[in-house]
């Protein structure tokens, strides 16, 4: 009946009819409500950079200064952040980047919150270029994770305690030689310092937690002022704790300026361990309590053993001979001369297991990773990883 007063009305009214019957089958809003509930991968929020409004999720790479540049540690601002789909990403054409303005830069900004990096984010906001690159400006909503909250949040978010799971997911499940592989593609990833530069990375990255205008020393576990640093008698100078003779590699911007196996130490300490290996043994060395040392090797004491063998894992599994450093390895032997080669291994995985990784060493590591090189020491995250490698 409804159908042949329709048929017989005046063409107005049919065409009211229309629209109405179209709005009951198709709620207002329903289309509109769908894209925005839609969240874009990176590759598709830079293949539409045509000014639409979209959420677009990703993990955070670093910050982008230039069209080709994204630092990743040493951050030098809050405006901006680059994401991307994977959070190992290096190839600047694969990852967007994002405006941070001013609602947003207490939590958002990579200066501010240096732990943010390798961290999901997700964004709300115009798809278009930003450093000539493809983009993301203006944003309306930010938040970690994979859902974006409605408005910017007063507190900033706090540095993560634990290891970012994200960093070794190209790790996760392998055991063995596959696992030391991917550790080598995470690590190797990393900003490189001068010698110079060591200074100032050894004095915020050995900071006395007790007091900030000091450093500890490690062997001799002493606390001492941050501008004590040089030559002279009693200055604290730069341990190679992977002796840089053991390789030949020097002081060379490289392994000879990683601060994951440099430490400070008092000058005479550190020019009596020389280029010994490690060993358990021989007669107490005056300037450093609870260390021992002989004609071959050198015993630092029990707080920081399992430090010690962290780092020369470290070396061990970041330089493996394929970027034009020495191919270094641990071995059995405290006679290894200048061959890449440092032992001793088995007294090694001893520490490791017996001195697991403190708080000291724990924020030690996190601040290396924030603000210095961007990668991590994977036997401070995970010391069990030393015994699934090495055996």
């Amino acid at each position: 009946m409804n159908m042949q007063r329709v048929t017989r009305s005046r063409s107005g009214r049919l065409v009211a009819a229309v629209v109405l019957a179209v709005a009951v089958a198709i709620p207002l809003g329903v289309t509109g409500a769908a894209s925005a509930a839609t969240t874009l991968t990176v590759a598709q929020a830079l293949a539409a950079q045509d000014g639409r409004t979209a959420t677009v999720t990703g993990y955070v790479i670093g910050q982008p200064t230039a069209t080709n540049t994204v630092l990743r540690s040493g951050f030098t601002a809050d405006t901006a952040i680059a994401i991307a789909d994977q959070a190992a990403e290096t190839g600047t054409s694969r990852m967007l980047y994002v405006q941070v303005t001013a609602a947003w830069r207490s939590t958002f900004g990579l200066l501010g919150n240096p732990s943010l990096r390798g961290r999901q984010v997700t964004a709300t906001g115009a798809l278009t270029a930003y450093f000539s690159h493809g983009g993301l400006k203006n944003p309306t909503a930010m938040s970690l994770g994979g859902g974006a909250t409605p408005s910017p949040s007063p507190t900033p978010t706090p540095a993560p305690t634990g290891t970012p799971d994200v960093y070794y997911a190209a790790a996760a499940g392998k055991t063995g030689p596959a696992l030391r592989t991917a550790l080598h593609g995470i690590i190797r990833v990393q900003t490189k310092l001068s010698y110079d530069q060591v200074w100032d990375a050894l004095k915020d990255t050995d900071q006395d937690p007790a007091n900030p205008a000091n450093v500890i020393l490690l062997y001799s576990g002493r606390s001492q002022s941050k501008t004590s640093n040089g030559g002279g008698a009693n200055d604290w100078n730069r341990e190679h704790v992977w002796a840089k003779s053991h390789g030949d590699f020097g002081t060379a911007t490289g392994p000879g300026t990683d601060v994951h196996h440099l430490r400070p130490e008092d000058v005479s300490v550190n020019s009596l361990r020389g280029n010994k290996d490690f060993d358990a043994g021989g007669g107490a060395v005056a300037e450093a309590p609870g260390c021992y040392t002989d004609a071959d090797s050198f015993e630092p004491r029990d707080a920081v053993k399992g430090d010690v063998a962290r780092m020369i894992l470290y070396m061990a599994i970041r330089y493996e001979g394929g970027d034009g450093w020495p191919d270094l390895e641990p071995n059995d032997s405290v006679s290894n001369g200048s061959a890449p080669r440092l032992g001793r291994l088995s007294k090694l995985l001893a520490w490791n297991d017996q001195d697991p990784p403190d708080a000291f060493e724990q924020r030690r590591n996190q601040r290396i990773y924030e603000r210095w090189q961007g990668n991590r020491n994977p036997f401070v995250d995970h010391p069990e990883w030393a015994r699934s490698i090495w055996g």
